[in-house]
C-alpha cells in the first residue's frame, strides 16, 4: 500500500503538473534542477502517468542507465520501460558485436514501430552514437506471420535465408532457425525468446515462444514479427539518428547535458581515428554515416520537448523547477545514528521508508531494531515502513515530506542491476556435449569392460526394426545393447589423453578388476562410516542461538546472498548449535561466497567466547584471509592475527603468546597452525580453506587437534556430484552452485601473441582505472615480458613478482598491487591461489596451453570480482603447434565463461583429480582403469551393502527403513520383438535421440514420465506409434521390477518373466511373493508359473499368452501391481 501512496503523492505534487502541462507543449525546453538518487524515478514515472508521451530519458553512463530502468522497471510495467543499450566496443570492429545488445536495440526499433502505447526508453550516450536503420528500411525487412496465415515451409525457409538467418539443428541463439517435420523454430532479434511455428500442410496452426535451454515452450502468440540483425553490413548504406526515429512527440530527458555532448565527440574522435587507420582496399562508409557527433544529435534535439536535469541548462530554457532534496545520509553501519534520524524525521513529519531488497532483508531490520527497542525501551516500528522494492539510491524529499532510504546504502552493501540477457548462450547445451557420446569414443558397460561406442544401429529383431547402441571390443566383437540397458553403459572418463585398455569379451579380466575395485572401495568406505559413527557419539561445544551483532553482520554483507549461500550458512549454523561436532564441507566455485560463509561462523564462535583457527594452503592466501577478515570484521570487537614465513620470529611468538592466552580469537595461518607449539586457550572452530591443496599428513594432524572440534571445510574444486552424495555417511556436505546475482561473466577470448592485442586491453583497462594481471610461467625471461609492456604503455606501472623472490619483497609487492600502487603485475602462477585484488578485471595467461583445466579456471577467477566487466585472454601459440588435449582445454574454457562453470568445467580433468583427493591418492588408478562413472557406481553399490549389513544399526537410526520398500531386482533386461524406438523421421539427430534415449532410462516415475511425454510432443510434434510403445515399455519394466522380475521377454505373442536368479533371495519369503501366488492361483488363464532347468541352476517362471503389443502387456501387467 504504501508503494501506491508514494505513487499517488508524486503525481498530485503541483510542480509535477506543471512540469507535464509544459512537456506537452510542442518542442518545449524546460530546466528541472535537484532531482537525486532515485527521486527522479518517481518524478519521471509520475509525468509518464499524467502525459502519457513516449520519454527517452538519457543517463551519463550504462551503469547509471541500468539502475534507472530496474528502478522504472518496477514502477511501471516492465512492458513499458525498454532499454536502449549500444552494440558494440569499438568503432568499425564489427566482429566484437554483443548479440544480447543488439537484439535489445531491434526490440526497442521495433517496438516504437509497432506503434503500441508510448515507452519510456532509456539509455546513454554510446548508444545514441550510433546511427539507426531507417523505419522504411526495417518496414521492408520484417517478416510478419500470423496464427491461420496462408503460407507454405519453403516461403519461410527462403525468407530467412535471405535475412541471413542460420539453419541448424537446435537453435541457441538469434540469427538461427531449425525445421524438423511440421515445426520451424526461429530466433528472431525483435524478441528474447525463439518462437516455434507449427504448421499443419500450408497453413500456420500455432505460434509459441520457447525456451533455449530446455527446447520448450512458455506461451502462445496470435502474431509475431521477425526480424534480421539490423547492425548487420547489409543495412549499412541508409542510417539515420535515432531521434529521427522515435516519434515526434518523444519528451527528452537529458541527465547532463556537457558530459552528454563530450562523450559523444570523443566517441566521433575515436571513429575517426578508427577509420583512418582501416585498409583502403574495402570500401568503408565515412564515420558521419554511422555515427553522429554532438553537433548533428543536439540539432535534432532542438525539435523535441527536453527537459535537462544538469546544475546548468545548454539549451535556451523557457522555464525552470526545483525540488528540494537531500541525499540519504551516510550512517556508517551504525544503527543508533539511523534511529536518531529516523526518529528526528518522524518527529518533523516526515514519513520514513525503508526500500529493501528482500522479504529477509526486511525481516533483518525488525530483528535489528526489535533487539535496540529492547535496550531503549522505545517503539520504534511505528516510525516507518518498509517496501520491498529494491531502490537505487535513497533520498530525503523536503517539500513532500518522504524519506526513503535503501538498505544497501544503510548496509553499505552492493547493490546490483539486472539487464534482461537471456540471449546469452546457455550452458546446458554445451555440458550437454561434453557427456554426448561421439562415434569412436571409449565407453565402459559394466558387464563387459571397457569398448568403443560404434553410433546408433537399427537391427532386424523377428523382422521388426529396433535401435540399439553398437559397442565394439577387441578383435572386432561387436556388442549391442538395447535401449533399455543404457543404464549400464557410460562415457569412459580417466586421465586425459591416454587411451585406455579394450577388454576381450567373455575374458575374466574385467571381472577381476571389478572385483578388486570393490573390495578396495569397500574397505576406505567403512572406514569412513565408521569415523562417522564414532563422531556422531561425542559430545562437542553447543553454541547459542545468534545474536543481533550477528544479525548486524550479515546484513552488512555488500552483496546479496544467494539462496545456495542462505542455505550453506543456515546448516553450518544449525551444526554448530547441536551438540555434536560439526564436521561440514562446503563445496562452491571461486568467487562463490564461500569466505563470507566462514567469516558467519567463525564470528558466531567468536561470539560465543571461543577461538577460531583458520587453515589455508599459501602465505599469500593467508595474509589476504587476514585482510579480508579484518575488513569484515572491522566494526566488531574481534581481535585476529597471522601466521606465515613472512613473519618475523618475534611477531610470530608475540601472536602466538596472545593466542595462548586467549587474547587473541582468529588466528589464519599456513600448515604451521598444526604444529608442537601452537597452544589454544580454548578451540571452538577449525575452519580449513582451500582444501584440495594439503597433503595428507597435514590432514592427520588436523583430526588429532579437532576430534571434538567444529570442523568447517571449503573448497572449490567440485567433488562430483553423485559421489558426494554416497558420501554423505561421512561428511555433511552444502554446495554454492549459484553465482552472486551481480558477477558478470568473464569475456574469454583465445588469442595468438600479439603487442596489439595486449596494448588495447591494457590501456582500456587502466583508462577504467583497473588493473591487469600478465602470468607468465618462466622465471628466466619474465623481466623482459615486463619489460614490453611498459613499451607498448608507457604510461602503466609494471611490478613483476614470482616465488624465488624474498618473502618480505613478495609480501611488500602483493600488498602494493592489492592497494594499487601500479596497474599491471607480471607474475608466475603464484597468484592462481586466491590472491583476490577487486579492481583487477583484466587477465593475460601467457601459453595457456601448458597449464591444465583447474589452474586455468582458478587463475580465471582471479579477475571479475566486482560488478565491472571483466576480461580474460588466453595466449596460445597456433593450433597446429597445440597437442590435441590443450585446444581442448582451452575451447572449453572459452565456452563456460559463465560463473558457476566451475562445476561443469572440465568435469573430466577434475573429476579425476577431485574423486582421488576425496579417497586418499591411491584411489586414481582404479578410476583410470575403470573410468570414472563405473567407479562410481561400483562405490555406490558398495556403500548401499555396508548400509544394508555391518551398519545397519547406525542407519536405521539416521534414516529410518520403513519408509521405503525394499528393491529386490536392480535392474531388468527387457527383450521383445516390437518395434520399440523414436523413428528417424519424428527425431532426425542422431545425437539427440542418443540423449532422449538416455534421459528416458533416467526417468524414475509416472510422473516424470508424463512431463518427457509433454515435452516431446512440444519440441517433435505428435507421437508415432512406436515412440508411444517406448514409453510404455518403460511403464512395464516400473511394475516388473517390483514383482521380482529380472529378465522379460516379449516375443512371437508371449511374454515371459523370469524371477531372480539367487534362490536365497530374501524376496522368496516376502509378502510379495505370496501375493504372486495367490495371484496366479487364481487367474490360471492369465498366466502361469513355471520351473525351468538353465545352465544357471533352476529358474522360475512367469508366462502369459497372447500378448501381441505393448498396449496389451501394459494391461496385463497392471492386473499384476501388487
Amino acid at each position: 500500500m504504501s508503494k501506491t501512496r508514494l505513487f499517488n503523492k508524486y503525481e498530485s505534487n503541483t510542480k509535477v503538473a506543471k512540469i507535464s502541462d509544459d512537456l506537452l507543449k510542442l518542442r518545449h525546453k524546460l530546466h528541472i534542477k535537484g532531482l537525486i538518487g532515485s527521486s527522479l524515478s518517481f518524478v519521471t514515472h509520475a509525468l509518464y502517468k499524467k502525459t502519457e508521451l513516449p520519454f527517452l530519458v538519457i543517463l551519463e553512463n550504462k551503469e547509471e542507465a541500468a539502475y534507472y530502468l530496474n528502478d522504472l522497471e518496477q514502477m511501471a510495467s516492465e512492458k513499458d520501460v525498454l532499454f536502449y543499450p549500444g552494440s558494440y566496443r569499438r568503432p568499425y570492429q564489427i566482429e566484437e558485436t554483443d548479440n544480447a545488445n543488439i537484439l535489445l536495440r531491434a526490440e526497442v526499433l521495433n517496438r516504437i514501430n509497432s506503434r503500441k502505447r508510448p515507452a519510456i526508453i532509456v539509455t546513454y550516450p554510446e548508444a545514441l552514437f550510433e546511427k539507426v536503420i531507417t523505419r522504411k528500411e526495417l518496414d521492408s525487412n520484417t517478416l510478419k506471420v500470423a496464427v491461420a496465415d496462408k503460407i507454405s515451409m519453403e516461403f519461410i525457409n527462403e525468407v530467412l535465408f535471405e535475412y541471413e538467418f542460420k539453419r541448424v539443428d537446435f537453435i541457441t541463439e538469434p540469427g538461427e532457425f531449425s525445421v524438423r517435420g511440421g515445426i520451424v523454430d526461429v530466433f528472431s532479434f525483435s524478441n528474447e525468446n525463439p518462437y516455434r511455428i507449427e504448421f499443419f500442410g500450408n497453413e500456420v496452426d500455432s505460434i509459441r515462444t520457447f525456451d533455449v535451454e530446455t527446447q520448450l515452450s512458455i506461451e502462445k502468440k496470435k502474431k509475431i514479427t521477425i526480424i534480421p540483425n539490423v547492425e548487420n553490413k547489409f543495412f549499412r548504406d541508409k542510417r539515420e539518428s535515432f531521434l529521427d526515429y522515435i516519434s515526434d512527440k518523444t519528451a527528452i530527458f537529458i541527465q547532463n547535458t556537457e558530459s552528454l555532448q563530450a562523450q559523444l565527440d570523443k566517441l566521433f574522435e575515436r571513429a575517426i581515428d578508427a577509420f583512418a587507420k582501416l585498409e583502403g582496399g574495402i570500401k568503408h562508409v565515412s564515420p558521419d554515416q554511422l555515427f553522429s557527433d554532438s553537433k548533428a544529435f543536439m540539432e535534432k534535439a532542438e525539435l523535441f520537448s527536453v527537459a535537462e536535469l544538469g546544475s546548468r541548462s545548454y539549451f535556451d530554457t523557457k522555464t525552470t523547477f526545483e525540488f528540494l532534496i537531500q541525499p540519504q545520509p551516510s550512517f556508517n553501519k551504525q544503527f543508533d545514528l539511523l534511529l536518531n534520524n529516523l526518529s528526528d524525521n518522524h518527529f518533523n513529519g516526515i514519513r520514513n521508508y525503508l526500500f529493501c531488497a528482500s522479504e529477509s532483508q526486511a525481516k533483518r531490520f525488525h530483528d535489528i531494531f526489535l533487539t535496540l527497542d529492547e535496550a531503549n525501551k522505545e517503539d520504534i516500528s511505528k516510525q516507518y515502513d518498509t517496501i520491498v522494492f529494491p531502490l537505487y539510491q535513497g533520498f530525503i524529499d523536503l517539500e513532500n515530506q518522504v524519506a526513503c532510504y535503501t538498505d544497501h546504502q544503510i548496509f553499505e552493501r552492493y547493490h546490483k542491476f539486472n539487464i534482461k540477457n537471456s540471449y546469452s548462450k546457455k550452458q546446458t547445451l554445451t555440458l550437454k556435449e561434453l557427456n554426448t557420446l561421439v562415434v569412436g569414443d571409449y565407453v565402459t558397460h559394466i558387464d563387459h569392460g571397457i569398448g568403443k561406442f560404434g553410433g546408433l544401429q537399427k537391427i532386424q529383431v523377428e523382422g521388426k526394426l529396433q535401435e540399439a547402441i553398437k559397442l565394439v571390443y577387441a578383435d572386432n566383437d561387436i556388442v549391442y545393447v538395447s535401449i533399455h540397458s543404457l543404464h549400464k553403459i557410460a562415457k569412459y572418463s580417466g586421465k586425459d589423453g591416454t587411451p585406455p585398455k579394450i577388454y576381450k569379451l567373455g575374458s575374466n579380466a574385467w571381472k577381476v578388476l571389478k572385483q578388486k575395485t570393490k573390495a578396495r572401495v569397500r574397505h576406505i568406505a567403512f572406514n569412513l562410516i565408521q569415523l562417522y559413527a564414532k563422531r556422531r557419539l561425542e559430545k562437542g561445544f553447543q553454541y547459542k542461538p545468534d545474536s543481533y551483532l550477528q544479525l548486524e553482520l550479515e546484513s552488512s554483507f555488500i552483496y546479496e546472498d544467494t539462496p545456495d549461500q542462505t542455505k550453506s550458512t543456515q546448516d553450518v549454523k544449525a551444526d554448530m548449535e547441536s551438540d555434536r561436532p560439526m564436521d561440514r564441507l562446503v563445496c562452491g566455485d571461486v568467487g562463490f561466497g564461500k569466505t563470507e560463509v566462514a567469516m558467519r561462523a567463525a564470528f558466531k564462535a567468536v561470539d560465543n567466547g571461543k577461538q577460531v583457527a583458520i587453515l589455508v594452503p599459501t602465505t599469500i592466501l593467508a595474509y589476504q584471509h587476514y585482510r579480508s577478515f579484518s575488513e569484515r570484521l572491522k566494526d566488531m570487537p574481534v581481535t585476529i592475527g597471522y601466521v606465515n614465513r613472512f613473519r618475523t620470529a618475534k611477531e610470530k611468538a608475540e601472536t602466538l603468546k596472545d593466542l595462548a592466552e586467549g587474547r587473541l580469537d582468529i588466528i589464519i595461518g599456513t600448515h604451521q597452525l598444526v604444529s608442537k607449539n601452537v597452544v589454544f586457550k580454548d578451540l571452538g572452530l577449525l575452519i580449513v580453506d582451500e582444501e584440495q591443496k594439503f597433503g595428507v599428513n597435514v590432514k592427520d594432524k588436523l583430526k588429532t587437534i579437532a576430534a571434538n572440534v567444529d570442523t568447517l571445510t571449503l573448497t572449490a574444486t567440485p567433488i562430483p556430484r553423485t559421489l558426494q552424495f554416497s558420501l554423505m555417511a561421512a561428511r555433511d556436505l552444502s554446495i554454492i552452485s549459484t553465482p552472486p546475482p551481480n558477477r558478470v561473466p568473464i569475456e574469454t577470448h583465445v588469442v595468438s601473441f600479439s603487442e596489439e592485442i595486449i596494448r588495447d586491453a591494457v590501456s582500456y583497462e587502466i583508462q577504467r582505472n583497473g588493473q591487469v594481471f600478465f602470468v607468465h610461467n618462466r622465471i628466466e625471461n619474465i623481466k623482459e615480458v615486463a619489460g614490453m609492456i611498459q613499451r607498448l604503455v608507457p604510461d602503466a606501472r609494471v611490478g613483476i613478482g614470482h616465488g624465488q623472490m624474498d618473502g618480505k619483497k613478495l609480501e611488500e609487492l602483493m600488498v602494493a598491487f592489492m592497494n594499487g600502487e601500479f596497474d599491471v603485475l607480471v607474475a608466475t602462477t603464484i597468484i592462481e591461489s586466491g590472491l583476490d585484488v577487486p579492481n583487477a578485471n583484466t587477465i593475460f595467461i601467457n601459453n595457456a596451453n601448458n597449464f591444465g583445466l583447474s589452474d586455468l579456471h582458478q587463475m580465471r577467477g582471479r579477475v571479475g570480482r566486482s560488478n565491472k566487466k571483466a576480461f580474460c585472454y588466453f595466449i596460445t601459440p597456433p593450433d597446429s603447434a597445440m597437442t590435441e588435449d590443450a585446444r581442448k582445454r582451452i575451447q572449453a574454457l572459452e565456452q563456460f565463461s559463465d560463473l558457476g562453470s566451475g562445476f561443469n568445467i572440465a568435469m573430466k580433468d577434475l573429476e579425476i583429480r577431485g574423486a582421488g583427493d576425496l579417497l586418499g591418492g591411491e584411489q586414481s588408478g582404479f578410476i583410470n582403469e575403470i573410468g570414472f562413472e563405473t567407479y562410481q557406481k561400483i562405490m555406490n553399490e558398495a556403500i548401499e551393502e555396508l548400509k544394508e549389513n555391518e551398519f545397519k544399526d547406525l542407519y536405521d537410526e539416521v534414516e529410518p527403513q520403513n519408509q521405503k520398500e525394499k528393491e529386490y531386482v536392480k535392474d531388468l533386461q527387457i527383450d521383445s520383438d516390437f518395434e520399440i524406438l523414436f523413428p528417424d523421421d519424428y527425431v532426425n539427430n542422431v545425437s539427440e535421440r542418443l540423449n532422449l534415449y538416455n534421459e528416458l532410462s533416467n526417468v524414475k516415475n509416472e510422473e516424470e514420465l508424463m512431463a518427457y511425454e509433454q515435452k516431446l510432443i512440444d519440441r517433435f510434434g505428435p507421437l508415432p506409434k512406436p515412440a508411444i510403445s517406448l514409453l510404455n515399455s518403460i511403464r512395464i519394466k516400473w511394475i516388473a521390477t517390483k514383482i521380482g522380475i529380472e529378465k522379460l521377454v516379449m516375443k512371437q505373442g508371449k511374454m515371459i518373466g523370469y524371477f531372480i536368479a539367487d534362490q536365497q533371495s530374501s524376496f522368496y519369503q516376502s509378502d510379495k511373493f505370496l501375493n504372486l501366488i495367490q495371484f496366479v492361483a487364481k487367474h490360471p488363464t492369465l498366466c502361469k508359473l513355471k520351473e525351468k532347468q538353465t545352465s544357471g541352476g533352476l529358474k522360475l517362471l512367469l508366462t502369459f499368452d497372447n500378448v501381441r503389443s505393448i498396449r496389451k502387456a501394459l494391461e496385463v501387467m497392471n492386473q499384476l501391481k501388487l
